[in-house]
């Protein structure tokens, strides 16, 4: 994962944002929340990605189905990305920050 999304300053619950901060840079706060939306999606992946691949590691393979094994370790790795900040928030502290490049595709370019 992104060392800087485990790093980030973003809320762990929920603010109050100014609107006009949130669509200073397109003018128009439909766009910039697509955009947010955008990131949190791809940022949501990263972090389900890195949590499944370290869940993977304490992976018992029995035969014996019934069996459930606690593992501490898997717990605590749980925990802590239970307590990082929700996708959504990263991506609109990034976005607040000036970090998320994006760009119109739809804009008309002069020839």
């Amino acid at each position: 994962m992104n060392s800087n999304i485990k790093h980030t300053n973003a809320p762990l619950s929920t603010t109050t944002i100014n609107k006009n901060k949130v669509d200073a840079a397109t003018g128009n706060i439909y766009e910039a929340i697509s955009i947010i939306s955008k990131r949190s999606n791809q940022i949501n992946v990263e972090m389900k990605k890195e949590l499944l691949e370290k869940l993977d590691e304490f992976a018992t393979y029995n035969e014996n189905l019934d069996e459930v094994f606690e593992n501490k370790e898997q717990i605590e790795v749980s925990k802590y990305y239970e307590r990082l900040p929700k996708p959504h928030s990263i991506a609109m502290d990034e976005w607040l920050d000036d970090k998320i490049y994006y760009r119109n595709t739809k804009e008309n370019t002069e020839e």
